[in-house]
């Protein structure tokens, strides 16, 4: 409210408002429609999972060089959201490409992945006991069959590396 350089607490809320903004933005591209077409802009996403970095219990690192169809990119963030679930310490989420493979690590202090919700991840129908804070696992397999895409998963005491 002065010519004053920003205090601590205008930068505290000003990087709340960054990651909340972020999030809204993750959450559009993850519940939204996409058409097969349509793409996302790199520094979109970059940006989206930069601001997320900063204000989260989780760091991205996103390593695809072309950009990405949204389809593929929904799929990205909601398996973000499996992470997050599975991951309740935190940890680092990096994202690659080869070809048409994309594959996913996530490293945390300590993997509660429910096996229940994760072997259903591969196949057309998930299991009816899914929880409102589950969603994600509800919607991720429709993805999957929308974009095309299979998924397999390797599940470790630290780690959880994905391909689709």
């Amino acid at each position: 409210m002065s010519d004053n350089a920003p205090s601590a607490e205008m930068q505290l809320i000003s990087d709340s408002v960054d990651n909340a903004s972020a999030r809204i933005r993750f959450f559009r591209v993850a519940f939204g429609a996409a058409a097969p077409d349509q793409m996302v802009s790199l520094g979109e996403v970059t940006t989206v999972l930069g601001a997320m970095s900063r204000g989260g219990r989780f760091t991205y690192a996103w390593k695809v060089t072309e950009e990405p169809r949204r389809l593929d990119v929904r799929l990205a963030f909601l398996l973000f959201q499996c992470f997050e679930t599975a991951l309740p310490m935190g940890g680092e989420v990096s994202v690659s490409s080869a070809g048409s493979t994309w594959q996913f690590d996530a490293t945390g202090r300590k993997v509660n992945a429910d096996p229940a919700l994760w072997d259903h991840l591969g196949r057309a129908k998930t299991s009816d006991a899914i929880s409102p804070a589950q969603v994600h696992f509800a919607l991720l397999p429709d993805a999957l069959k929308e974009a095309g895409r299979s998924l397999t998963a390797d599940i470790g005491a630290d780690r959880i590396t994905v391909r689709i």
